[in-house]
């Protein structure tokens, strides 16, 4: 299992995250911290890709709905990038995808901002 990161990467418009290992109340304490931050030295977009994400319930979408709502709050717009599976599959089971944009690869994303 891997350790919970957010890994940056700027690119262009957007500032990609790629975000690894379990998004729950346990891993929950590691990635606010580092979310906050990504929202804090973020230009416009933010890319937040998913693609090693493990596993994701409840206190992982609020994590990510609560980036959401403090990127917005400053003026910063956050899609997500991942491909099929678990995390998208719940995604789409509790509508967080209604809220937020979900884009299968990090490339599609970055196209929407001008790269």
């Amino acid at each position: 299992m891997a350790d919970p990161s957010v890994e940056t990467i700027a690119g262009g418009r957007c500032l990609v995250a790629r975000v690894s290992g379990e998004m729950d109340y346990v891993s929950e304490p590691v990635f606010r911290p580092q979310f906050k931050e990504l929202i804090a030295r973020s230009d416009r977009f933010i890319v937040l890709n998913l693609s090693g994400v493990s596993f994701c319930d409840s206190a992982g979408l609020s994590m990510l709905l609560g980036v959401w709502r403090q990127a917005a709050a400053g003026g910063a717009v956050v899609v997500l990038a991942c491909g099929p599976g678990p995390v998208r599959g719940i995604l789409e089971m509790t509508g967080v995808n209604q809220l937020l944009r979900v884009f299968d690869t990090v490339a599609d994303a970055k196209a929407v901002f001008g790269g």
